[in-house]
């Protein structure tokens, strides 16, 4: 098993995290990978902007692994998701991956180390899509030294073909961290950049609809103080400011531009992780970020709804457990304020993560 050391944005995500393992030691070996997630998350929104929706299901994902080389890793295996309260299975879809690291740098062609591996900031990329839209297929490139983190990715999410009567859809971005300082005093400054773009589009398809290219980008600062304290393990502040644009030729979206500022403030203790968020947007919009900072509406009843102006106050009760066999369990409870429209929401989550890996045998090529 391979949790990444690392959760940068502003959630510790580590338990949700699994990057497949290179190494000298695993050359020649075929393995079984296991990856299994149970999810409870419980929206009792009430506002016109995101609606309250329960998610309860569970994924599956076994994989076999075979390394020509301990640096070259390749991967078969099927993706199964269900959502409890249906007799049927939501998604079963192939995985496939071609990871190779080379020194500091690695690129993954099939199924990305997607979604909370890049590390986005949730007005940016969702949270929930862990649960809804979990695989990603195309290229990465990534970067790790030790004050440099880049993860740059495409997405190619949806194929057209010629006479298809729908749009082909791509999405992609990237996620740059640089750490000013980083030392035994257990001191953290960084500085992150973090940028998506998603594209529709097309020249092959029988549908008269116009392009869409939208651009999101946020930069700030993140400062990180580990503490020696038996209740108080460390404090953090994670600021952004977000920018979205809207390139496409004609005007579809209410919103031609916007921006946000994010701001979060946490304690890591013994009992449990905390953290109070503020996000104020005006006319901000992101086809892949979490619906409640949009000044767009996702409900089905108020589908022409807006807020130029948004603004939240949310608290965050966060708590991993090691269960046994290799099984986290996560718990979070997240009340929000909208300041604006004066409603109280909140959420609560259970998730559990299991991550395996059985070696099956070792084979030894002619070489």
């Amino acid at each position: 098993m391979a949790i990444s050391p690392t959760a940068h944005a502003q959630l510790d995500n580590r338990a949700f995290l699994y990057r497949a393992p290179l190494g000298p030691s695993y050359e020649d070996q075929l393995r079984l990978e296991v990856q299994g997630f149970l999810f409870n998350k419980d929206n009792e929104y009430f506002n016109k902007i995101d609606p309250g929706l329960t998610y309860f299901g569970a994924q599956l994902a076994p994989r076999l692994v075979y390394y020509p080389a301990g640096n070259l890793r390749l991967e078969a295996g099927v993706f199964l998701w269900k959502n409890y309260g249906t007799t049927q299975l939501r998604q079963v879809r192939p995985l496939f991956t071609l990871k190779y690291r080379q020194g500091p740098h690695t690129l993954l062609f099939g199924n990305l180390e997607g979604n909370l591996h890049h590390g986005y900031i949730e007005p940016l990329f969702d949270f929930e899509r862990v649960m809804i839209n979990r695989l990603e297929e195309g290229m990465q490139y990534q970067l790790q030294t030790p004050r440099t983190s880049l993860d740059a990715w495409v997405n190619w999410v949806r194929q057209q073909y010629r006479f298809s009567n729908f749009q082909e859809e791509v999405a992609g971005g990237l996620t740059l961290e640089h750490r000013l300082l980083t030392d035994s005093a257990r001191w953290l400054v960084a500085l992150p950049f973090q940028f998506t773009a998603t594209h529709r589009g097309g020249q092959i398809d029988t549908i008269d609809k116009p392009l869409q290219t939208l651009f999101n980008v946020a930069t700030g600062l993140r400062v990180r103080r580990g503490l020696s304290s038996n209740l108080v393990r460390a404090v953090h502040f994670d600021g952004y400011l977000t920018y979205f644009n809207d390139y496409s030729f004609t005007e579809e979206l209410p919103f031609k531009s916007g921006t946000g500022i994010y701001l979060n403030l946490g304690a890591d203790t013994r009992l449990s992780n905390l953290q109070v968020a503020y996000w104020s947007g005006k006319g901000y919009i992101s086809p892949l970020g979490g619906r409640l900072y949009q000044s767009v509406s996702s409900s089905a009843v108020d589908v022409d709804y807006t807020e130029r102006h948004r603004q939240l106050l949310i608290l965050r009760v966060l708590r991993d457990y090691q269960l046994p066999g290799q099984v986290i369990l996560t718990t979070r409870f997240e009340p929000l304020y909208d300041l604006n429209n004066g409603l109280f929401d909140f959420s609560f989550a259970l998730y559990l993560n299991f991550n395996q890996s059985f070696l099956l045998t070792t084979l030894r090529p002619n070489r």
